[in-house]
């Protein structure tokens, strides 16, 4: 439990606080709208379901207000900036951003489910309360209007369709129902597009269905409008409820017992979420200034596997390690912007991307770049970013493990190069003293693009006497027997038949817990950086080994983990 404190504590924390202000909120309002005098006569009608609309409603404000800042990628950047003076631990919460909009959009989901439900209740309340003539106080109510339409309880005022029909009609002749179709029908959407599958497989269904948000904020603000839930406003003395709802035939004639006022409140939602809107303004703002920025190209490099390379130049960019760009190519399309891990290190005077074919925005942008005459620019290029991810805090650490599976080396790319050119200058800054690194590829190509690097900076540790400096290991997991023969005949060999290297590949998946079990043994006292990008199953089962090969002595070896998102 210790062990999982440390690399959990936190965000556990910050989750039960955010779990209390749902309940808290959820909780007030149902007492508010259960007990308060001025929705007695509201509740006669409408029973419990009205408490059960109006909650929901004023959780679902709550994490509407939430809901748009984990994906302002400015402010998050802004954030991490700031909390530099801050532990390791505030600025990993950053990295979880998506992790908590996907958790807030599940309560929003719940709470839209309950509030919708608790509605279609009341709406059929509403309509018998119109119909039944054995309820003497609900037939008062039900009669209550004025010329100004203000002063009414029940806000079906026409009775003049046919019973069945009439909620339905209600439903789409007012503007509370008609938003609320609205905004359950773009939210089912944007949930139903998010899975897994359909971003993994159609992510421009995702993209812009998602952009739905729009339509779905609109309809949030104007919902209440409608004024569909009605309170007493004249609840003051001499009026006396209790004594007056058995006397509905005496109302206006007796002094205790005026005639009972009604009114709508204001529209609450917009002031929720009028603030994270705005700055979300402002980061599209933002995001189309990059957009117009020139960006020229320095080189475009097709490797195999079909990973694309592109090296890029911008006015004024600078970056860090293990940042992200979000790319737009108006060539394909001028809405989708996709993020991709810059492979280059803030040393140099471009930056670079790898881009492996992964769909078809990948398929059209590699297939544009294969057709391109001999020395010619690239189509128009907009630029986003850079953004920061948790590989930023990788020399923050004494000891680092790097684990990437796939395309999922590039962050780790970057690292790499910006060590090299630090021991080139001797940076006296650098804390870091070993580096461990794993990659994991299904298929020998797609190691190639990346040796060269691995070689050069084998020869660079080597002539400084700091070979002990980068431990890395190279796994292929998928590979067939003849394959196996060859590596065997030539195992006797210096260099790795795959790669080229002296350090030989490995095949199959990597067995963590002796993987762990040695850096604990090689650095007895360390705070280890374990850092991954790669699939959640592998962050599940090195999250989990973090936390079994930590030692609750603060004196002895810790590991923290680390996971890129996007």
């Amino acid at each position: 439990m210790a062990n999982w404190i440390i690399n959990n504590g936190l965000t556990a924390f910050i989750l039960v606080v955010w779990m209390a202000i749902n309940i808290f909120i959820f909780v007030w309002f149902y007492l508010f709208y259960a007990l308060r005098e001025e929705f007695f006569y509201t509740r006669h009608i409408l029973g419990h379901a009205l408490a059960w609309a109006r909650a929901p409603a004023a959780v679902l404000n709550f994490n509407c207000l939430l809901i748009l800042l984990p994906v302002c990628r400015n402010l998050l950047s802004l954030l991490r900036g700031s909390f530099v003076c801050c532990g390791r631990t505030m600025r990993k919460q950053l990295d979880k951003n998506l992790s908590f909009h996907k958790l807030v959009a599940y309560m929003i989901a719940l709470m839209t489910a309950v509030h919708l439900i608790a509605h279609l209740f009341n709406v059929e309340r509403y309509n018998d309360n119109r119909r039944n003539t054995d309820d003497e106080l609900g037939m008062a109510l039900a009669k209550l209007e004025d010329s100004h339409n203000t002063t009414y309880l029940n806000p079906i005022r026409n009775i003049d369709t046919d019973a069945q029909q009439t909620p339905t009609y209600f439903l789409f002749t007012s503007i509370a129902g008609i938003t609320g179709v609205i905004i359950t029908l773009a939210l089912i959407l944007i949930i139903t597009s998010s899975m897994e599958v359909i971003r993994r497989s159609y992510f421009e269904v995702f993209w812009y269905t998602h952009h739905l948000f729009v339509i779905f904020f609109a309809g949030l603000v104007i919902h209440g409008i409608g004024y569909i839930v009605r309170k007493q406003s004249n609840t003051e003395q001499p009026f006396n409820t209790t004594f007056c709802q058995t006397r509905s035939s005496d109302w206006g004639r007796i002094q205790e017992c005026p005639v009972p006022q009604f009114s709508g409140g204001p529209a609450q939602t917009w002031w929720w979420v009028i603030s994270p809107m705005i700055l979300y303004l402002c980061e599209r703002v933002l995001r189309f200034i990059r957009y117009m920025q020139a960006v020229t190209y320095r080189k475009i490099v097709m490797h195999p596997s079909k990973v694309l390379e592109l090296q890029l130049m911008k006015n004024g960019f600078k970056m860090d390690v293990g940042q992200y760009i979000f790319l737009n190519c108006p060539a394909i399309s001028q809405l989708e912007w996709h993020p991709f891990t810059m492979t280059s290190a803030p040393e140099e005077d471009f930056f670079t991307v790898h881009i492996r074919s992964a769909g078809n925005w990948t398929d059209k942008l590699i297939d544009i770049m294969q057709n391109l005459p001999e020395g010619a620019q690239g189509p128009k290029m907009g630029v986003d970013g850079p953004f920061g991810t948790a590989s930023e805090d990788v020399f923050d650490y004494e000891v680092s493990m790097l684990v990437g599976a796939g395309i999922g080396v590039t962050p780790f790319a970057s690292i790499l190069k910006s060590i090299w050119y630090k021991f080139k200058i001797s940076n006296p800054t650098l804390r870091t003293r070993k580096i461990y690194f794993y990659w994991i590829c299904r298929e020998t190509h797609a190691f190639e693009w990346f040796a060269d690097l691995l070689q050069v900076l084998e020869r660079e540790m080597e002539e400084r006497g700091m070979a002990d400096f980068l431990t890395y290991k190279l796994y292929l997991t998928g590979w067939d027997q003849g394959h196996a023969n060859h590596a065997w005949i030539h195992s006797d060999e210096d260099t790795d038949v795959v790669t080229g290297l002296k350090q030989k590949t490995h095949y199959g998946r990597p067995a963590w817990d002796k993987e762990f079990e040695q850096v604990r043994k090689e650095n007895p006292t360390s705070v280890v950086g374990t850092f991954l990008c790669g699939p959640s199953v592998l962050a599940t089962v090195l999250s989990k080994k973090c936390a079994k090969y930590s030692d609750v002595d603060p004196r002895k070896t810790k590991f923290y983990f680390n996971k890129e998102n996007f």
